[in-house]
């Protein structure tokens, strides 16, 4: 085994248990909504999205519009374009397994591999086999929680509740590490508004819209207090 696949095996091992247990959840809430253990390896093998497959089980089980799939999907994942930019300079050199590296980019892949020295390392083959690990064990787990819960006599009761309290606990962990508020704030502010103007139907797509809004015009008052 080289030392690149070694070594991304290693790193992927700090990712393991969480992807086995978000992905397991994800799997459970699949079989509670009646898809079969195909869906769950479809959406994991091509969407391995995290929290917008969790997202994406209501929005099929809700009939969702395509716009509404579309700007869900944007708002969820708007992160990545970061993501992007910032590792512009480690993945523009690579070329055998580049497409695949950059759809496997999730958060935890791109914290190792911004925090990972390659120096002594084949970077192309090093990225590939740790985003190749790590989407591996979110398959796994996904699958698991499909078999488990189709053999298990599990109380569905609040599984839909798995997505929220995934939102909560990312919620919660930035405003642990982030000094400024702000924007947590006014976000919860938004979305309260938008369900009393436009009811609980459709106030998600105009609380992401608003909020959107309200993120680059806090951020253009922010670099103008700045400069």
């Amino acid at each position: 085994m080289q030392k690149e696949t070694r070594e991304a095996f290693k790193d992927s091992l700090v990712i393991l248990p969480g992807y086995l247990v978000l992905g397991m959840g994800f799997g459970i809430l699949m079989d509670s909504k009646g898809f079969s253990y195909l869906h769950t390896l479809a959406m994991s093998v091509f969407i391995y999205a995290g929290s917008m497959q969790y997202a994406g089980v209501d929005l099929l089980t809700g009939h969702a519009s395509l716009i509404t799939t579309f700007l869900m999907t944007v708002m969820v994942n708007i992160r990545h374009l970061f993501y992007g930019i910032g590792m512009l300079k480690e993945y523009g050199t690579l070329k055998k397994h580049r497409l695949y590296d950059i759809f496997a980019l999730t958060d935890e892949t791109f914290s190792i591999v911004c925090s990972k020295s390659l120096s002594d390392m084949n970077k192309e083959s090093y990225c590939f086999y740790l985003s190749l690990f790590n989407h591996l064990w979110w398959i796994t787990g996904s699958l698991s929680g499909a078999v488990l819960g189709d053999i298990l006599p599990f109380n569905y009761a609040g599984i839909d509740f798995s997505m929220t309290a995934l939102f909560i606990v990312i919620v919660l962990n930035q405003w642990e590490t982030g000094k400024d508020h702000t924007a947590v704030i006014l976000s919860f502010l938004i979305s309260f508004l938008c369900l009393l103007l436009f009811g609980k139907n459709d106030f998600l797509i105009w609380s992401m819209v608003f909020i959107t809004i309200m993120l680059f015009i806090l951020k253009r008052i922010r670099r103008n207090d700045n400069a």
